[in-house]
């Protein structure tokens, strides 16, 4: 039925096998079926280590279970087998929800499959499939979707380009073309190519839209450069040559549709882009095998996709390969999301709701796509004007669940953690938070974040990178400790409660065990554990607004009850929920810094304007320490506070002049509601970063037009901090 490589089962060396393949996610607490036919390899790995799992072959003598890894597990640990005949399996992981004070989170396993034939290794449908269609390399095929349906277009074997257009069905039947119009797309989304959420449709040319996108998991596309065409081809010297073109008329012709020269499509896994001398240029496609849009159809339309012939350049990979299309009815229904990937290497997941999101979405349809998971920009009725002085007044309510939690535990966890930041873990006490920042060798840094102590040998990392969960575990494994990393981002929703009321309001609420701190008592930087009614919590007194605050955490289970909790508590102190529009003004005006923005890893902590969270004071040796060391006695730019006149806008990238020449550029600004005028944070150059100093924000070519500035002392508000010390 199936044999294992290796007779202990578990290994850790690479594949038997390169044939390409498919990795299926298997979530901690799920599992997952799946068919393997004679010849297929499979591969289970536990990425994060200490995660159990189960797999169950089965067939018709019965089943056959394996328990694997454990709790000793790893990260990386491996399971392998062969299929001798065709059979189902079903792959559990096994995992309990992980209480807001425990660590014992589940984790994801990862089932590889390499097909003996790869051809039949597509993704299982969404929903039961009302068309399955191949589209053979350099070939187009038609088909009608009607309104409400759904569109999955699938790159089977990865690299590979397919253009799509699309015809309004009734206006065909009326003997009128009216299909996808470039121009009005782009100027009614006011993007290159359309992404779910707020900007997923297409249109034509009388601004009614045909299609949306629903899903998307590669995130890199053209829209509306030409299908490839026959000149093409000649051009470069090869007439003749197969074309989307040529492939589009045969296939609409039947339809009603005139032939064309040259097809404007949406050009899915295209990838190019506009260089800044206004050029277009393009490289191989970023999909992969299984990649896939899905899109839902407006109106019935008479649709066309191809697998694009170009082999003469890296369109697609130098080796035209197949495209699939399904369709699914209306009623599959499924979720939205643009696909994120932790490494390049990694399993896509689609855009996820917070455990606060039945509760934000019913307040708003302002969502983006924020680091992987929808947030509200502003909230109906409210706005972000309204909500900031919720903030700075009285107290407001913001879903931060998207930043990223991986615990630390064993025996080694002090030393890892120690070794990773700039902050001295030796120094932090149970009950204790420190803000630090996490450096690449060079100093540049990876990410800045919040340790919680939980135990002696047990550390939460607060952050906003997956990478550097990652990062983690390959520096545990290098050095040899004996340390996991694993991460709870799924398990722990956490919501900040910020304002000057926000203490008098979460007091009553929260009832904490006798031998911890109350919210009344906790002090800054530091946590507590406790219950809402029966929800259990963590509280910390953290938070990203410059206002006195907290940060409450919960399962995402339960989110919904304590979004409740805290807006009844807070409705007759005039508490509001406040989106990402209030939250930038906010923490722009507090001095906090911004991933992308205020730093990136070619900027230090220095730098980035927190150069107090690598003090000298650390006597271990932590990664990137002998780079600080230098950086820290040769300083070359400081993010600085820039008071800007006028009310004329300025933004991240805009360069700052000192005479005609650029010093340096705003990282973050904003026009600050309680300070009457517009605000920004700069990394500029040493030498003119002294209070006082006159600059100029360029605009326009950055000389054409300036706009006056001032060094002043940063946070622009609070200064010294005393409103969250409070």
């Amino acid at each position: 039925m199936a044999t294992a490589p290796d007779p202990a089962m578990i290994t850790s060396g690479p594949p038997e096998s390169l044939m390409p393949e498919r990795l299926t996610v298997v979530p901690g607490g799920n599992s997952a079926r799946f068919v393997l036919s004679p010849g297929d390899r499979v591969r289970i790995v536990d990425p994060e280590g200490l995660q159990p799992g189960r797999l169950v072959l089965h067939a018709p003598g019965g089943d056959e279970t394996h328990a694997l890894f454990g709790t000793e597990s790893s990260a990386g640990a491996m399971f392998r087998l062969v299929a001798e005949t065709a059979l189902a399996a079903t792959l559990h992981a096994p995992g309990a929800p992980m209480a807001p004070d425990a660590q014992d989170a589940p984790t994801d396993l990862h089932l590889f499959i390499a097909r003996a034939d790869p051809a039949d290794d597509l993704p299982p449908p969404l929903a039961e499939p009302l068309l399955d269609l191949r589209v053979p390399a350099a070939s187009a095929c038609a088909y009608r979707v009607k309104a409400g349906d759904y569109i999955q277009i699938i790159d089977v074997a990865g690299r590979q380009c397919s253009d799509f257009v699309a015809f309004d069905a009734a206006a065909l039947e009326q003997g009128r073309e009216c299909g996808l119009d470039a121009t009005v797309t782009r100027t009614l989304m006011g993007r290159s190519f359309s992404s779910p959420g707020l900007h997923a449709r297409y249109f034509d040319a009388n601004l009614r839209p045909l299609v949306e996108v629903v899903r998307d998991t590669v995130g890199r596309h053209d829209t509306f450069l030409l299908a490839c065409t026959a000149k093409y081809y000649e051009d470069q010297g090869y007439p003749g040559h197969a074309n989307c073109t040529d492939n589009f008329n045969r296939a609409l012709t039947p339809h009603g549709i005139a032939p064309r020269a040259g097809w404007p499509a949406i050009n899915f896994f295209y990838n190019t882009a506009v260089a800044h001398d206004e050029t277009i240029g393009s490289d191989e496609p970023w999909s992969r095998p299984g990649d896939y849009v899905l899109l839902r159809a407006l109106t019935d339309l008479v649709c066309a996709s191809s697998a694009c012939p170009d082999d003469i350049d890296p369109a697609n990979g130098w080796e035209p390969t197949d495209i699939h299309v399904r369709l699914y009815d209306r009623s599959a229904a499924p979720a939205a999301g643009n696909a994120h990937r932790m490494t390049p290497d990694a399993p896509p997941v689609l855009t996820r709701e917070t455990g606060f999101h039945p509760r934000t979405s019913a307040l708003t349809r302002q969502m983006v796509d924020y680091r992987g998971f929808w947030l509200p920009t502003a909230y109906n009725n409210h706005g972000a004007i309204a909500e900031y002085w919720a903030c700075r007044q009285r107290a407001a309510l913001i879903d931060l669940s998207p930043l990223r939690k991986f615990e630390v535990t064993g025996p080694d966890a002090e030393a890892l953690m120690d070794l990773a930041v700039t902050r001295d873990m030796t120094k932090l006490a149970v009950g204790q938070i420190v803000y630090t920042a996490m450096c690449h060798e060079t100093g540049g840094m990876i990410d800045d974040g919040t340790v919680f102590r939980l135990g002696p040998t047990n550390f939460r990392w607060v952050c906003g990178e997956d990478w550097c969960g990652v990062w983690l575990r390959q520096l545990a494994a290098e050095r040899g400790l004996k340390a996991w990393v694993r991460s709870s981002t799924d398990q722990l929703s956490n919501v900040a409660f910020q304002g000057p009321l926000s203490r008098d309001i979460l007091a009553p609420l929260v009832v904490t065990p006798a031998h911890r701190p109350s919210v009344a008592e906790l002090g800054w930087f530091r946590f507590t554990t406790g219950r809402i009614g029966d929800l259990p919590v963590v509280v910390s007194r953290t938070g990203y607004s410059g206002e006195l605050g907290y940060e409450i955490w919960c399962h995402p289970d339960r989110a919904p009850e304590l979004w409740d909790a805290l807006m009844a508590a807070g409705e007759p102190h005039g508490v509001l929920p406040a989106g990402l529009d209030a939250l930038d003004m906010l923490r722009i005006e507090a001095g906090l810094i911004f991933a992308g923005y205020e730093f990136c890893d070619q900027t230090d902590p220095f730098e980035a304007g927190i150069g107090f969270a690598a003090p000298r004071s650390k006597r271990a040796a932590f990664i990137g320490s002998e780079a600080l060391a230098r950086r820290r006695e040769h300083p070359q730019r400081a993010l600085a506070g820039l008071v800007v006149e006028g009310a004329e806008a300025v933004g991240h990238g805009d360069p700052v002049f000192s005479g005609r020449v650029q010093v340096g550029v705003i990282t973050s600004a904003t026009r600050s509601p309680i300070l009457g005028q517009t605000i920004a944070l700069a990394r500029i150059d040493v030498t003119c970063a002294a209070l006082g100093t006159a600059l100029t924000v360029g605009k326009l070519d950055g000389h054409q037009k300036r706009i006056g500035a001032q060094v002043v002392r940063f946070p622009h508000y609070d200064p010294d901090k005393t409103r969250v010390r409070a």
